[in-house]
Parts: C-alpha cells; sequence; structure tokens
C-alpha cells in the first residue's frame, strides 16, 4: 500500500481568497480523504465494489449536503465550502465524489428546496448522517440528454399514485433506501417524488462490467406498478425545471470536484518526474515534460479561479444555469487531458494501480459525459450567447 503524499498546488494563492472556515473545512476533508480513501481506493476500484466503510466518514466531514441548514441535519456551509468538499473528495476518487454528490444535491437538495415540512424532517437528517442513502433518477433508457422526453408515468388511483417506467445509469441505485423519482403524471406535467425501497415493485439491479467509477455502484430503477403515498410526492415545484435545479447543484459541485482529480494527477506527474532518472537526469530536467507540467498548472489555475468566482456568485444567487455549465465542462475536460498528459509523464507506469492516473481517467470519462454530456453544455452556453437554441 503507497503512502498518500498529495501537496495541493496553488500556484496563484487561491487559499488567501478562503475563509478561516473554508480552511478549516477543506483541510478536514483532505485529511480524511488521505486516512479513509487513499489506502482503500486502489483495490476498491479493481473489485468494482464501493466502498460502505467509508459512508460514517463522508458524513463526519459535512460531505452529505453541508449547505442544509442545521436544524436538518446540514452543517449549515456556504456553496464555496460544499465546492471544497467536493475537490477534496474527488481528488480521491471520482466515484466517491458522486455519491457525496448525489446525496448531497440531487436527493437531499430538492427535498430541501422543493418538499413540504413534513418530508424534511422524515429524510434530510437520516440523509445527513449517512443514515439514510438516496439517488436520483431522471435518465432513461431512451432519454438521457433530452430528460423531458421521459416515459416514466404516474397515474392518479385516488388515494395513492401508480408509478411504471424505469431508470438508468443511477449512482448509489443498488443500496438506495429511497429515490427521488421524475415522473410524468397524465397531463404530461413531470412531478417528483420519493421512492422508498422496500415499496411492493421497485427493485434495484446493478450496472455490471463497467470500465469507468468502477468504486461506485451504479444501477437500474424499475417500477412495475408502485403505489406511491400521495404524501410522497414533492409539492412546491414541478415541471421540468425542477430536475434540472438539482442538476446545477450538482454540476457545480462537479466543476470543484474535477480539479481535484486534475491536482491528484499533476502533483502525481511532478513528483514522479523529478525521481525518474533517464539520459542520467531526471525527465523533470527535459523541455517536453516541463511543456506538460506547465500546461497542467496553468489549466488548474484557471479553473481553480473560475470555481471560486462561480461560487461567490452563488452564494450572492446569483449564479446562472449556463455559468455553470461552462464551468462543468470546461473542468471536466481540463481534468481528463491532464490525466492523459500525466499518464505520459509517467510511461508505462501510468497504466498501473500503483499510481492513480489511469483510475482519475477512466472515472473522468464518465464524469465527461453524466449531468450533462461535454457537448451539452457547450450548447447551452451558444444559447446563453446567441439567444438561438441549437439543441434540436
Amino acid at each position: 500500500m503507497s503512502q498518500d503524499l498529495f501537496q495541493a498546488p496553488d500556484y496563484y494563492q487561491l487559499d488567501d481568497l478562503l475563509s478561516e472556515e473554508h480552511l478549516l473545512v477543506r483541510d478536514a476533508a483532505r485529511e480524511w480523504v488521505k486516512r479513509a480513501v487513499s489506502p482503500i481506493i486502489e483495490q476498491a476500484a479493481q473489485e468494482a465494489k464501493f466502498p460502505t466503510s467509508i459512508i460514517s466518514g463522508l458524513a463526519e466531514i459535512g460531505a452529505f449536503g453541508p449547505y442544509i441548514p442545521e436544524e436538518y441535519g446540514g452543517a449549515g456551509l456556504d456553496q464555496i465550502s460544499y465546492g471544497l468538499i467536493m475537490q477534496e473528495i474527488e481528488r480521491g476518487d471520482s466515484g466517491v465524489r458522486s455519491t457525496a454528490s448525489v446525496q448531497s444535491s440531487l436527493v437531499m437538495y430538492p427535498i430541501w428546496k422543493y418538499g413540504n415540512e413534513a418530508q424534511k424532517q422524515k429524510y434530510l437528517p437520516k440523509l445527513a448522517s449517512g443514515e439514510f442513502l438516496g439517488c436520483f433518477g431522471l435518465t432513461e433508457p431512451n432519454h438521457g440528454s433530452n430528460p423531458g422526453g421521459m416515459e416514466t408515468k404516474i397515474k392518479d388511483m385516488g388515494d395513492h399514485y401508480l408509478l411504471n417506467g424505469a431508470k438508468m445509469w443511477i449512482s448509489n441505485a443498488p443500496f438506495a433506501d429511497i429515490a427521488v423519482v421524475w415522473a410524468k403524471n397524465e397531463e404530461g406535467r413531470i412531478k417528483g417524488l420519493i421512492v422508498e425501497r422496500g415499496m411492493e415493485g421497485f427493485t434495484t439491479p446493478e450496472t455490471h462490467n463497467k470500465w469507468s467509477l468502477r468504486a461506485s455502484a451504479t444501477g437500474e430503477l424499475i417500477f412495475d406498478n408502485v403505489k406511491i403515498p400521495k404524501e410522497n410526492i414533492l409539492p412546491n415545484k414541478d415541471g421540468l425545471g425542477a430536475p434540472l435545479g438539482c442538476l446545477d447543484s450538482a454540476r457545480y459541485g462537479i466543476a470543484w470536484g474535477a480539479i481535484g482529480a486534475a491536482m491528484d494527477c499533476y502533483d502525481t506527474a511532478l513528483r514522479y518526474s523529478k525521481e525518474r532518472i533517464q539520459f542520467d537526469k531526471p525527465i523533470a530536467g527535459t523541455q517536453l515534460q516541463q511543456k506538460k507540467l506547465a500546461e497542467m498548472i496553468t489549466e488548474i489555475t484557471k479553473a481553480q479561479l473560475l470555481t471560486w468566482r462561480l461560487g461567490v456568485l452563488k452564494n450572492e444567487g446569483r449564479a446562472t444555469s449556463a455559468q455553470i455549465s461552462m464551468a462543468k465542462r470546461n473542468n471536466v475536460d481540463m481534468a481528463l487531458t491532464i490525466a492523459r498528459d500525466a499518464r505520459q509523464v509517467l510511461g508505462a507506469m501510468g497504466i498501473t494501480g500503483e499510481y492513480s492516473i489511469m483510475r482519475h481517467m477512466m472515472n473522468l470519462e464518465s464524469v465527461v459525459t453524466y449531468e450533462g454530456t461535454h457537448d451539452i453544455h457547450l450548447l447551452i452556453t451558444g444559447f446563453d450567447i446567441t439567444g438561438i437554441q441549437a439543441f434540436k
């Protein structure tokens, strides 16, 4: 088991822009990742198993709903703190960050924002503590980038709703206690509802044979005449804007998280390049390797500045969906490019489990697609600046 020697790059002294609370929150998450994630994550990825032993630790560092008010079990932190926690967790592994992102932004967020008081009291404290884990059912077999075309339906049966349909590519599905699911009613209006494990007709088969996010559990949600109590409907927002609001929060966390993966790849490549001797000197002393490393730290620094500013706007309630899309697209693409360049710095050693780079690279191939693909986010920016929709 290799020692976690990670040292975070801060080329533009961005720590000066963070509050004392931000630094405390980030450093606590960073120390936890070194202690609890790094020693086990390579084996978890090799075995394609989610390490359930880390759930309590994620809760302890505030990774589950950090911005949820304390009255509902959250930490009551700001959006920059949330981002920093996601950055540190993804430095460990994108799959672990996915679990935290889903719990926070796709399960707790809609219950907090769209739910009633009874729903908040019933679910949020247990989700914050990790007693409950949740998942988010939007993507379907026939509808990914076009979620408005969903085929999952609810029918009003008088004293309850009947839910039928299927969702796929759902993080946390195989072990989730609850699912926040989006379905169309008889009028074609999209509604959010809470489905609980154990409801008759609700199954969550696991997706196997993944080359990416191997330490994250992915599955399907199958609904076969599932009876949904009317009190499980989220009452305070419906329509496509409701799930998209959740995705904004998740994409924001991903923008921060991708920086963590990039930093880990850069730090690994920098350290290796100083230690690897070829032609009687460290490869760090060659022009081509310095070019790679200099470009890595430049792109990381640009992403840090972009995302910090987005966090300020998010705290002020001024961040737009299009701004969030830009950061998600830029930062994940940046991280994937850095992972590929870092792998080249390590040569053949870069493909082994002795180093984290290949695992990050495989994970990022999912991150660049989920929560809106690379191309869809490009079109979101294009629509925002031109006013002309190019989706269809």
